[in-house]
């Protein structure tokens, strides 16, 4: 009997272990994004989506030729951004703001939205789960 609910004991703890890694790993910064890479990029909201688990932020950037191209910024959990400042009303379509976040570890056009500056100077924080993910710097 000792055997059994020591064995019991010890794989409902692998079991715990493993899962509580999944789940820490989701929502880390650098499960997605590449910290090393940060990005600053200037354009136009094209689309918020204010859902959970993450909310999601669509900006229209402009190249040299003014050619248009939509970049996607992952925000934290919408509870967790309303604490933040962060609500559905902050952000408009058609505003032209400055975000800054670590571009994604795939190199598509998404980023963590850590950084959300306004035209009028205003700063919020939509993104940055972990102490040390906010970028301070433009490659």
């Amino acid at each position: 009997m000792t055997v059994k609910f020591f064995s019991l004991t010890v794989a409902s703890f692998v079991v715990l272990f493993f899962a509580t890694t999944v789940l820490v790993a989701h929502h880390s910064e650098a499960a997605q994004f590449d910290t090393t890479k940060p990005i600053k990029v200037s354009g136009v909201v094209k689309k918020v989506e204010w859902m959970n688990p993450h909310i999601w932020f669509y900006v229209d950037v402009k190249d040299e030729s003014g050619n248009a191209t939509t970049w996607g910024f992952s925000g934290l959990p919408p509870g967790m951004a309303v604490r933040r400042g962060f609500t559905k009303d902050t952000l408009k379509i058609g505003e032209t703001v400055v975000v800054q976040g670590f571009r994604a570890k795939d190199g598509s056009n998404n980023a963590s939205g850590n950084i959300l500056t306004f035209a009028d100077g205003r700063q919020v924080f939509p993104g940055a789960l972990e102490v040390g993910t906010v970028p301070t710097t433009k490659p």
